[in-house]
């Protein structure tokens, strides 16, 4: 809202019965109860020492105090409720029965100062008088505060009661005002809705939850009302139609809803009776009260009709029972019939069909679409294509294949059409019975046939194909079999034959050289003595090559003998450190030997387990720069195997080179070992060994850690 504001210097200088003209003259010209409380508002702000104010006013809806109009306050606390008028003790409600101003303060009222969005300082509250002297209370307040340096003044008050005289008067007059405009309004209304109920030729009532009439139409009066200076008659068929439509309308009343009924009266003119259908509505009416909306229709008329209807309506429904049982029983065959069935006449339209037909030549509302629309268009012209050519010719039975489409998929149907001509007199014809047979199937079987033979003839020609290929790679692998088997056997033979053959002379070299260092020949020069150690280091070195060269021929031509024993781990352990003192010595390693007390003997070929030991225990040691290595013995009783570790704290061995290192003439290539001598052979012969004593040798290792392995062998091993 928008309130009136005043010119400060202007009001002061024409004093103030010329401010409170001017207030009154503001007050006129506004048409709203909260402009008119913000324009007083704001004119005693100018004109007196308000500070700030509160417009008060009764709303009859809730019965509260609510505001309508503020200055100085929060906009969303100018129409907050601030007392209810149920509460009588409340201040603010006592003060609308004062005729003055009332002033609360804090310090004065305690706990009975309101509470107002004034806060807690004091207040004046003006009560808004109302134009008739006869009402006791006012209908609004007025609430203001003062400035903090002016106390409130005799002449404030006497402002403020004039200001919310002023208002009051004011508000007052627009109220009135708006309640004769609402009921001029209301007239106007009631006089057009009973315009509405008399144009209407029903009677029409409208009664109380007592049967009393309050509204009714001319057609109503003359039903149920009449003059007392009416005929005798006439009185007493009023009184009949009273008091039968009391007891129906109770009735219906009783049932708490809209109903329908026929009621008999009487015409108070002649006396005949009148059938009407009585349509009564419960309609609310003032202060929880219900009354009741009633409708009689004249249906006297409509009664003879429909009784004649009725006769009429009997005699349809036995012929049409009659046809109906006919047609039921056609139905029923036509539906047990899972092939489409159509039934057309001599134009070619179809008359009746069945359900699956329908599935072709019709679309559901709830499923329709313009591609079905086109697909059951293009099965109509086909088929009425079929008819015609029936219709044209002269046989009584037709065979054709048709192509159609379903309407939901799109899918083309293969159907065989098979029809026959009806005739209901001789020489015309009267319908045609079509048969649809699905030929989808029979189509997909045929299809399937074909290509299920067309692969078969694939398949047997590359099975042919194939058979011929794996003959050819069989005969080739059989050749190349031969021929590996035959290398294989010279080249163990070769092996073999050069081993014998090197072995002779190397053992005379060796034991000659052994001569010489022994002094057999006389005395040997330092010099001389260094040499003859070395050719006896290097022809000892050449003969253990050619050990294991030897050895390993005699494993690939399955050739190596086992010679089994009962021997014990830790006399095993003991030669093997006997016959490696030296090496043990010159490594300056820590070489531990552990055999425990609880490994029974075991049955195995005693110097190929020793030379597996050796072998493990020499890489060990040639790997193992400083550090110790291990040599451990575990009986696994469940398993019925002895594990024999060899573990150093050596270089280790990198995962890549793992699995090489046990392939011959394999190598792990690290920077340590391109200074060792060796030719790869030792780890292959160890492991094929182990698989001649039905064991297995396992590797554990990590680069700069060490390497463990593990022989794994039987505690009694297989005859050979």
């Amino acid at each position: 809202m928008e309130a009136v504001r005043f010119d400060d210097a202007k009001h002061h200088r024409v004093g103030k019965p010329e401010a409170r003209l001017a207030l009154v003259d503001a007050l006129l010209e506004c048409g709203d109860p909260g402009d008119c409380a913000a324009a007083v508002l704001d004119w005693l702000c100018r004109h007196s020492g308000v500070c700030r104010g509160l417009c008060l006013m009764i709303d009859p809806d809730v019965d509260e105090l609510r505001g309508i109009a503020a200055i100085g306050i929060d906009e969303p606390n100018a129409t907050v409720a601030v007392a209810n008028l149920h509460e009588r003790t409340h201040p603010l409600v006592i003060a609308l029965e004062s005729r003055e101003p009332v002033l609360f303060s804090p310090a004065d009222e305690g706990d009975r100062y309101p509470p107002t969005p004034l806060g807690a300082t004091p207040f004046l509250a003006a009560p808004l008088a109302s134009i008739s002297a006869s009402e006791r209370s006012a209908f609004g307040l007025l609430l203001v505060t003062m400035h903090d340096d002016r106390a409130t003044g005799e002449a404030d008050e006497r402002l403020l009661g004039w200001a919310a005289d002023a208002l009051g008067v004011r508000l007052a007059a627009l109220g009135y005002a708006r309640a004769r405009n609402s009921e001029q309004r209301l007239q106007r209304e009631a006089n057009r809705l009973k315009g509405v109920i008399e144009a209407v030729t029903d009677p029409i009532l409208l009664t109380d939850s007592d049967g009393r009439i309050l509204v009714s139409n001319s057609g109503a009066e003359h039903l149920l009302t009449v003059d007392p200076e009416a005929g005798e008659g006439r009185r007493r068929a009023v009184s009949l139609n009273n008091m039968l439509f009391s007891a129906s309308l109770f009735t219906n009343v009783e049932q708490g809803e809209a109903t329908r009924r026929e009621l008999l009266l009487a015409d108070p003119v002649d006396g005949q009776d009148l059938l009407f259908e009585l349509l009564t509505s419960p309609f609310p009416l003032t202060r929880g009260d219900v009354g009741t909306v009633s409708v009689l229709r004249d249906v006297n008329d409509l009664s003879r009709a429909t009784q004649e209807i009725e006769e009429n309506y009997r005699r349809l429904r036995t012929a049409e029972a009659e046809i109906r049982a006919e047609r039921d029983r056609l139905d029923v065959i036509l539906s047990s019939e899972l092939d489409p069935i159509v039934v057309t006449d001599w134009g070619g339209n179809i008359v009746l069909m069945n359900p699956p037909a329908e599935r072709l030549f019709t679309v559901p509302e709830t499923t329709r679409s313009r591609q079905a629309d086109l697909r059951v268009r293009s099965n109509d012209a086909v088929f009425t294509s079929f008819a015609s050519d029936i219709y044209a010719g002269r046989s009584l039975r037709w065979k054709k294949d048709l192509s159609l489409i379903d309407p939901e998929t799109g899918r083309q149907i293969p159907m065989k059409a098979v029809s026959a001509k009806t005739r209901a007199k001789p020489g015309k014809d009267a319908a045609v019975v079509t048969i649809l047979h699905d030929q989808s199937e029979a189509v997909e079987k045929t299809r399937l046939y074909e290509k299920v033979k067309h692969h078969s003839q694939e398949l047997e020609q590359r099975v042919r194909e194939a058979t011929r290929e794996l003959a050819e790679q069989n005969e080739l692998l059989r050749r190349q079999a031969l021929q590996l088997e035959q290398a294989s056997a010279m080249k163990s033979q070769f092996l073999a034959n050069v081993s014998h053959e090197l072995r002779t002379p190397l053992h005379a070299v060796v034991g000659y050289t052994s001569l010489l260092l022994e002094g057999v020949s006389g005395e040997l020069t330092p010099k001389q003595r260094e040499k003859l150690s070395r050719v006896d280091s290097n022809a000892s070195h050449l003969l253990a090559i050619i050990d294991d060269l030897l050895d390993l021929a005699r494993i690939e031509s399955g050739k190596m003998p086992v010679r089994t024993e009962t021997f014990r781990i830790a006399d095993v352990f003991r030669e093997v450190r006997s016959e490696s003192e030296s090496l043990i010595d010159g490594s300056g390693l820590e070489v531990r030997f552990d055999a425990g007390e609880g490994i029974a003997p075991i049955v195995s070929d005693r110097k190929k387990v020793k030379q597996i030991l050796l072998n493990l225990l020499s890489n060990a040691l040639k790997f193992t720069p400083a550090g110790h290595v291990r040599i451990e013995a575990v009986h696994d009783p469940d398993a019925g195997r002895v594990r024999i570790a060899v573990a150093d704290t050596g270089i280790g061995i990198s995962p890549e080179n793992q699995q090489t290192i046990f392939e011959a003439f394999g190598q792990s290539e690290t920077i340590f070992t391109v200074k060792q001598n060796g030719t790869g052979l030792g780890l292959s012969i160890c492991r094929r060994l182990a698989e001649v004593l039905d064991g297995e040798i396992t590797l554990d290792s990590e680069l700069g850690v060490g390497s463990t392995f593990t022989l794994v062998l039987p505690v009694r091993a297989e005859e050979p």
